[in-house]
């Protein structure tokens, strides 16, 4: 560990990238984690712990290490937070600033699992108590979500996609009202930084109920009994109501100010409220997936037409190569006993195969026949997938963490071939493979104790060392065009030619029709691919985000594979001649596999009168920030870049219901709002329009309005150029 340490820290300085050096780091990281599991190994994880913190410190790095989630760091070392909330969390001197490492703004999906997310509400909230209670610096993990391309998922069972319901998808478009809401949010905190860095020590705190709070910066004493105004101090307020279900009015600055359930509001001059963590004013937006324009080339000549293969953008000609059972060659060894997964393979490949040879008599033949029942094998614990094969025919699977198989054999008399494949889906951190004993049960004379026999081990499948995935290898296999018995075959290997979408927008690649395996285009593998069905409970219409957030709070997806759509990156793209490799487990229909563009589709609103004024109608004077009240509130919309709004679908000034994709008219509406939306948005990239009755006249005196709107995007090449919103 130290060589790897000292390694990347003379890279850094080589390069000058040390903020001392003028470079960008500002802080470096030495363990993950440790913390939570030092207390296995007692005091000698006590002295690793303090081992690596003076290894790191020896380093003289001129900027300072943390350990997250490491109580007892040392003295020299910043202990940080890794959690959904951070706003309590001190650190173990008070020397130490206070630091979030790691703000879960969403979470991971497991294959079998329902799809998790973190309200924006809720994320919002907790970086603003951050702040409230004094914190120093914080972190998204993650900000961008990801794909775990090639074998990069971690464990245990997660994933090909890591969207972990980020601000920015997957596929690199905005998460809306998520992305936009914790912008607002930033802008407000970013308004409070004079008061910030202003204050000596800690906020001034103020008791507002028995579940709200304000703590004050400034940099002088602060009556909070009276309004601001004119007092030549630079304050600003967190204004928290924690109760999960009640509305608080608080009195504070002479003032009263409404505080809606599991909220903070941000005064950055301590009298008006640039924002509230409970009130949403950026978009929504739904994305899709859809047909592009399609580049279908004439060279695709189809050999056999499946059902579900239109040609759009694959060829209807799929060729098929079986997978070797068991034993190929290369590296292939005996050994006696069940070896472990990851020491075998040293994570070549996610494939292990154990086989060793069974010898059945007449007599176990024969008390089998009488007993009209079969012999089981019997594994301990399996992690992640195990599948049992009978003389090159597959038994059975099972899947689980440290689970236990059991599984009915059949045999035949004379020199029997069991063969065991072990997958993981996944680097694991606690081992893969089998565990346990290995047996088999339901013989006339006992058990068989196979754990302690001769097995021979191969790692890997033929066709994935073959490398028949790339254009290049395609000659290292007997492809043959495939036969209507071909679809729902397990192990097998399909490929075909398709051509990429038109345009620039991320392409994604359905597989729901196929069971479980490895897809590779033009050589580079996408990741895994598994058809687990989520459980048909769990999941709710919508999510009550008041309250702690956990993973298990707020998820979609219920009753419906946890993934079926994989990113294809454009870079790994060509016009035409594009070859699609998989490699199928448990028999899919490739037949039924479609190729689509992802964007946002439809993008909704809803603003109302009473709405705070844009954060731009702040401006800076010398005795703080003062808020520019004459300006209405602005209901904003934007497509993703290159993509025009095609559409105003509703549009509605007065007092609409519902939500997006389910707007409706209330009693009050003003009959012009559809044409002055359109007139301000059809045809442009973004449109901001103003929430006010001067902007559509006034449809029903003393009631406050709303104006929600719902558009469509398409793609288009003549987008006008967008502002920069980062």
């Amino acid at each position: 560990m130290q060589t790897f340490v000292t390694k990347i820290v003379d890279i850094m300085k080589a390069e000058k990238l040390y903020s001392w050096q003028g470079g960008p780091i500002i802080l470096q990281q030495v363990e993950n984690e440790y913390g939570n599991i030092q207390s296995k190994y007692g005091q000698a994880g006590k002295r690793y712990m303090q081992w690596a913190a003076q290894m790191a410190l020896g380093l003289d790095t001129g900027i300072p290490w943390v350990m997250c989630r490491q109580t007892d760091a040392p003295e020299q070392i910043l202990d940080t937070c890794n959690a959904f909330y951070c706003d309590g969390f001190q650190p173990n001197s008070y020397n130490k600033p206070k630091i979030w490492t790691e703000d879960w703004d969403g979470w991971y999906a497991n294959w079998g699992g329902p799809l998790p997310h973190r309200p924006a509400k809720d994320s919002a909230f907790a970086v603003a108590r951050f702040y409230q209670r004094g914190g120093s610096l914080q972190n998204y993990y993650m900000y961008f979500g990801g794909t775990n391309f090639a074998r990069t998922a971690g464990g245990p069972l997660q994933i090909t996609s890591y969207d972990y319901d980020a601000p920015v998808n997957e596929y690199g478009f905005l998460r809306q009202p998520k992305w936009g809401h914790l912008k607002d949010l930033h802008t407000a905190i970013k308004l409070c930084e004079p008061a910030l860095i202003a204050v000596d020590g800690s906020p001034q705190y103020v008791k507002l109920g028995s579940m709200q709070e304000a703590h004050v910066y400034s940099n002088g004493k602060v009556q909070t009994n009276r309004s601001m105004t004119g007092n030549g101090l630079i304050c600003s307020a967190f204004l928290a109501n924690i109760d999960e279900h009640k509305y608080a009015s608080v009195w504070i600055f002479g003032k009263s100010y409404n505080l809606p359930p599991w909220s903070v509001s941000i005064l950055p001059d301590c009298e008006n409220v640039a924002l509230n963590t409970a009130h949403v004013g950026a978009q929504t937006s739904v994305f899709t997936f859809e047909s592009g324009s399609p580049s279908h080339s004439s060279r695709h000549k189809p050999s056999l037409l499946l059902p579900g293969v239109d040609g759009s953008y694959f060829s209807s000609t799929w060729w098929t190569s079986k997978e070797i059972i068991g034993t190929w060659g290369g590296e292939s060894f005996a050994a006696q006993g069940i070896l472990e997964h990851l020491n075998v393979t040293k994570d070549t490949s996610d494939y292990l195969w154990y086989t060793t040879s069974v010898n059945i008599s007449d007599e176990d033949v024969g008390f089998w026949s009488s007993k009209g029942v079969l012999p089981a094998l019997k594994i301990d614990q399996i992690r992640d997938v195990a599948r049992v094969f009978v003389n090159g025919e597959l038994a059975g699977s099972q899947v689980g963490h440290w689970v236990s198989l059991k599984q009915p054999v059949q045999f035949v008399q004379g020199l029997n071939k069991l063969t065991l494949l072990s997958e993981i889906v996944g680097l694991q951190k606690d081992g893969a493979g089998f565990r346990g004993q290995v047996k088999l049960t339901g013989l006339p004379n006992g058990d068989i104790d196979l754990t302690h026999s001769v097995w021979t081990y191969q790692v890997g499948l033929k066709g994935e060392f073959s490398m028949i995935y790339a254009p290049e290898k395609q000659a290292c296999a007997e492809w043959s065009g495939m036969q209507i018995d071909d679809i729902l075959s397990p192990f097998t290997w399909y490929k075909t030619m398709f051509d990429a979408p038109k345009g620039t927008d991320p392409v994604a690649i359905y597989l729901g029709s196929m069971g479980k395996g490895q897809a590779w285009v033009n050589g580079h593998l996408i990741g895994r691919y598994w058809s687990l069905v989520a459980p048909e409970s769990g999941c709710s219409s919508s999510c009550n985000y008041p309250g702690a957030y956990s993973e298990s709070k707020c998820q979609s997806n219920c009753g419906m594979p946890t993934q079926s759509w994989y990113h294809i990156p454009r870079e790994w793209l060509q016009e035409s001649d594009n070859l699609l490799v998989l490699f199928e487990e448990t028999g899919g229909d490739p037949s039924k596999i479609s190729l689509e563009v992802h964007y946002t589709k439809t993008i909704c609103s809803r603003i109302s009168e009473s709405y705070y004024p844009p954060l731009s109608a702040w401006s800076r004077l010398t005795s703080g920030r003062v808020l520019v009240d004459t300006i209405a509130p602005e209901l904003r919309l934007r497509c993703d870049d290159g993509h025009l709004i095609t559409k105003i679908t509703f549009a509605s000034y007065g007092t609409p219901s519902g939500g997006c994709q389910n707007f409706s008219e209330g009693k009050c509406h003003a009959s012009s709002t559809l044409a002055l939306v359109s007139e301000a948005c059809v045809g442009n990239n973004e449109c901001a329009i103003s929430v006010s009755n001067d902007a559509f006249g006034d449809p029903c005196r003393r009631v406050v309005k709303d104006l929600a709107v719902e558009a469509e995007c398409s793609p288009s090449s003549t987008t006008k150029e967008p502002r920069d919103e980062m």
